[in-house]
């Protein structure tokens, strides 16, 4: 009896020993279940969500027209874009009569000129740059009016400045001839080499807005880009379109460089001049903006870049 007393007591400890091991064992069995459907969750979650948030604002919520105009910082931006811009027109006649120039030259005085102005507005200097970034949902939609119009004032102010400097030294009116002939090149063959050119410059702008805290690093970047879109216009136009170079890549120096006509047999044929040269010099350029930064940003997000 005592024996099988003694046997029955130790299959009880037995059992009672054993009870916390596979209690233990099933409980860590739930905890890493339950880790493991988490991270699913998270994975699916973050698939679902991986272009979520792409279209939401990326400024002050706070800014509206009734806003805006209170700032005394945006009178400063708007300036800043006048200046900038006249001086990058100032460059860009420049190269159009002495052609195109050293190009480390050229890449020196845009990184100069962004940095001088973009503690003031950004250095946007470009339409498309500004319709670009209204699209994607970084500046609101009157900052960026504003903008455009502080461009083509600083294009105009420019062009005014380079035209006195000929009156002055006793000459008549320099006009710089027309950016385009459309009868000689067509519009499509100079359309497509402004949307991929102005794409280029909208892209490497967006990339740069990451290096926003270095300045020189923003102004090489965005110089650097400026450059390839120059460099690839050059090379697609006169090798692969047989166009003349005709291509400006910035609607708000465009409208400086006599891209309207002038004349024509009858008004119908003026105003299809014009409508043909605004869009092809306005309108395409920043629909090549938009795609240069959604392409930034969608490859931002793929990437799962903060």
């Amino acid at each position: 009896m005592a024996t099988k007393k003694s046997k029955s007591s130790n299959k009880s400890k037995k059992d009672e020993s054993t009870k916390p091991k596979t209690a233990e064992k099933t409980a860590k069995k739930t905890e890493v279940e339950a880790v493991k459907t988490n991270d699913t969750k998270k994975t699916t979650s973050e698939k679902k969500s991986c272009l979520t948030g792409f279209f939401a604002k990326k400024y002050d919520e706070k800014e509206s027209v009734l806003t805006v105009f209170k700032n005394p910082k945006f009178y400063g931006s708007l300036l800043g874009e006048v200046i900038g811009t006249m001086l990058l027109a100032l460059l860009i006649f420049a190269l159009f009569l002495m052609g195109l120039p050293n190009i480390a030259t050229y890449a020196f005085a845009v990184i100069a000129l962004l940095i001088a102005v973009y503690a003031f507005s950004g250095s946007c200097l470009n339409p498309i740059i500004a319709v670009g970034m209204m699209a994607s949902r970084r500046m609101s939609v009157i900052r960026g009016v504003m903008y455009i119009i502080a461009e083509i004032v600083g294009a105009w102010i420019g062009w005014m400045i380079f035209n006195g400097f000929h009156l002055a030294g006793g000459e008549t009116a320099y006009d710089i001839p027309a950016v385009t002939a459309l009868a000689e090149n067509g519009f499509w063959p100079i359309a497509m080499v402004e949307l991929l050119g102005a794409a280029i410059i909208a892209f490497f702008f967006a990339r740069a807005l990451k290096y926003k805290r270095s300045v020189f690093t923003f102004g090489a970047v965005v110089s650097g880009g400026l450059i390839l879109a120059i460099l690839i216009g050059y090379v697609v136009a006169a090798a692969f379109l047989g166009t003349n170079n005709s291509f400006v890549m910035n609607p708000a120096i465009a409208t400086m460089l006599q891209i309207f006509p002038q004349s024509g047999e009858n008004f119908g044929e003026i105003l299809g001049g014009i409508c043909q040269a605004l869009s092809l010099y306005a309108i395409i350029p920043m629909v090549g903006g938009v795609i240069g930064f959604y392409l930034s940003d969608f490859a931002g997000k793929l990437s799962s870049e903060d």
